[in-house]
């Protein structure tokens, strides 16, 4: 009767033990799963701050460069597609996460080619508007930068907590699916070639 007892007592004890245990990854899983939709809503934050820039800086151009008008539509057209493309962090896949990135490196030309403009224009130059916006939308693109960088750093962490054994079992059971990275688009390691 107590070989029977203890035995039962072992079996229980080893349950129990893989019960907190599957309770804590799970939990940990969550977690760390939020916080990479945590740093995508800071990497939307800071595209959609370079978004809200845009306007006034087009509107600070128009002023100068009125007949650069293709330069400045080509602008508003490519922000206009970049704000229009959202992402759910819940499905982010490869796929969702190449279309957003690739409108927004499309947006980040155009505002390359608005900003070549002012080579063309001393007085645009001196504009202390236009300075200020320059500076700022530089200021953003380092943030968008950071917050690219962070993101891939929390993805990294979660998608390798989930690979690992014995969590790659939670995960799979519940439908823990890793998260796609930011990669440099195609093209990026040439600096475009500016043309007026």
């Amino acid at each position: 009767m107590k070989k029977g007892c203890s035995g039962l007592i072992v079996v229980l004890v080893i349950l129990a033990i893989l019960v907190v245990w599957g309770i804590k990854a799970y939990n940990s899983m969550v977690k760390q799963r939020e916080a990479v939709n945590t740093a995508w809503s800071n990497v939307e934050n800071t595209y959609q701050r370079r978004a809200d820039l845009i306007p006034n800086l087009v509107s600070t151009v128009k002023g100068y460069a009125k007949h650069e008008q293709s330069t400045l539509e080509g602008v508003v057209e490519a922000r206009a597609k970049a704000t229009q493309i959202k992402v759910d962090p819940a499905n982010l896949d490869e796929a969702s996460l190449k279309k957003f990135n690739d409108a927004q490196g499309e947006l980040g030309s155009a505002l390359g080619k608005l900003l070549m403009i002012q080579e063309n224009y001393p007085n645009l130059k001196a504009n202390e508007n236009f300075l200020e916006l320059q500076s700022q939308l530089e200021g953003t693109e380092n943030r968008i930068n950071v917050a690219r960088s962070n993101f891939n750093d929390t993805a990294k962490n979660y998608n390798t907590y989930l690979q690992k054994f014995p969590n790659n079992v939670i995960s799979g059971l519940f439908g823990f699916k890793t998260k796609p990275y930011f990669e440099a688009s195609a093209g990026t390691e040439t600096a475009p070639k500016v043309e007026f």
